[in-house]
């Protein structure tokens, strides 16, 4: 039985609002790890207990609108939004210098975080995430996500009230979100059975977080939805470690190439067999055991 309670919570109004997150290992190498969507912080429940082992301190932020935390208290839900929340957490939690991981909308998350923020981010684990789109470097490269997976793109971003209103009991909102986890094809085949895609949709169970959540696709198509321009773009200053789980059918296809395109300072790209859209969950060991690697060093140090 996963158990969403298994580690402990904390939370803060640093910004505004009630921001819940997991922190363990207190006094380790801190390690933000941020999820994406349609995720909370449980798909790191794989991750914590690992990383925090060998010597991080791990942190495991819901982003506004997302699981245990309260939604955006200016009811914006953007990148910009979210990397400026976790800046004033780490903040408030004493830290100078970071290592962060993201997947999907965690990794322009945390692309926003290490270009707003270069002296607090000292390294940048991504996979299966969006990316910038630069021309001249990816040209050739297959930088499309698959056509048939983008129809809850559009309706999220630009339908969102409609969607929402037709997802009305909490039944309906947990079905909408388990086919993200299986019938659409963004993880590997079986890498959810049903209790995990139970344990992965309850927090959706609720509909003022679910039509949240919506609200990053709304900044996607709607300026009154930013509250500023995300800072995405080329950064050859962080170190990174690009990881990529082929069996995805959302993301671009070279996603590892266009990565290191825009992360040129990287170790990788890694692809990691029998893996897609939620690596740190299906290939959690390959993921702890390459995170662990990649910050030897900073784990060494007196």
């Amino acid at each position: 039985m996963l158990d969403p309670d298994a580690y402990p919570r904390y939370s803060t109004d640093a910004r505004g609002f009630e921001q819940s997150f997991v922190r363990v290992g207190i006094g380790g190498v801190p390690l933000l790890l941020v999820h994406g969507w349609p995720e909370t912080s449980r798909i790191w429940w794989r991750n914590i207990g690992p990383l925090a082992d060998a010597g991080f301190e791990v942190i495991v932020p819901d982003l506004r609108g997302f699981g245990r935390s309260g939604v955006g208290p200016d009811a914006k839900h953007d990148v910009p939004s979210h990397s400026r929340d976790l800046h004033a957490l780490l903040v408030e939690l004493g830290h100078s210098e970071v290592v962060v991981a993201g997947g999907d909308l965690g990794g322009p998350v945390v692309s926003d975080l290490a270009a707003r923020f270069p002296d607090l981010v000292e390294r940048l684990v991504i996979f299966n995430a969006p990316l910038p789109y630069d021309k001249e470097r990816m040209a050739g490269m297959r930088s499309r996500p698959p056509a048939e997976s983008g129809d809850y793109f559009l309706r999220q971003g630009t339908d969102a009230d409609a969607l929402a209103a037709e997802l009305s009991t909490p039944e309906a909102r947990r079905r909408y979100i388990a086919t993200f986890y299986t019938s659409r094809f963004w993880a590997h085949p079986g890498a959810f059975d049903p209790d995990a895609v139970a344990f992965m949709t309850e927090p959706f169970a609720d509909s003022a977080l679910l039509r949240a959540g919506f609200g990053n696709y709304e900044s996607v198509f709607s300026a009154e939805a930013r509250t500023e321009a995300p800072l995405l773009a080329r950064n050859p200053d962080v170190e990174a470690l690009i990881l990529f789980g082929p069996s995805d059918h959302v993301i671009y296809p070279d996603f590892d190439r266009m990565a290191a395109a825009v992360f040129p300072n990287h170790v990788g790209p890694f692809l990691v067999r029998d893996s897609g859209h939620f690596l740190q969950w299906e290939a959690a060991d390959v993921f702890n055991s390459a995170v662990r690697s990649f910050c030897r060093d900073l784990l060494a140090a007196p």
